[in-house]
């Protein structure tokens, strides 16, 4: 199924900028520097890519699938487990950018809220990116009918034309690489 290989794709386009993060974490823990403009890159990265653009294909489309053709059970067990740590990946990021503002306002003791915050949130995407890509995709693809499989598939699509128009993927590839260059 296309949708869940370009899923699975995005994954490993995300697990690149989770490295990034976390060496970023490791300079301002080892030398005290923040790099503010490759961390605000990072966010800019997952929130507009991982969140709004991957995410959103998740949620709207083959979470709300799965959990509608298979159940209850599903619905309010493993799929409620995904949109929870997508949510707390979402507050990880927000403290982050906090952390960042109080350390260029002066406040040094929050560097320690920045790594804290990344390396919680680089863990916790790499876990859930293993749950998605070993578990829900493939029992997704066993167990949704051929119709449902077929409607991810169009709605899917329809997001990255509409992506592509845009240029979201361009642009976001392009800072990954930028991105990994600044911090080797």
């Amino acid at each position: 199924m296309k949708s869940i290989k370009l899923l699975v794709a995005e994954h490993n386009n995300i697990k690149r900028v989770l490295k990034v993060v976390r060496k970023l974490a490791v300079k301002v823990f080892e030398s005290g520097e923040v790099d503010f403009e490759s961390f605000y890159d990072g966010i800019d990265f997952i929130r507009n890519y991982a969140d709004k653009h991957h995410h959103n294909k998740e949620e709207e489309i083959l979470f709300k699938k799965l959990s509608e053709e298979l159940g209850e059970p599903l619905a309010s067990g493993p799929i409620s487990a995904m949109f929870s740590e997508h949510d707390l990946g979402r507050l990880f990021i927000y403290n982050l950018e906090q952390a960042l503002k109080a350390v260029k306002d002066g406040d040094e003791e929050a560097k320690v809220d920045i790594i804290a915050n990344a390396v919680a949130y680089t863990d916790l995407l790499y876990r859930h990116i293993d749950k998605e890509d070993n578990a829900i995709y493939t029992y997704g693809e066993k167990n949704l009918s051929k119709k449902s499989l077929a409607e991810v598939e169009e709605a899917c699509h329809q997001v990255e034309l509409e992506a592509n128009q845009q240029g979201l993927q361009d642009k976001y590839l392009k800072l990954i690489d930028d991105l990994e260059q600044r911090v080797d």
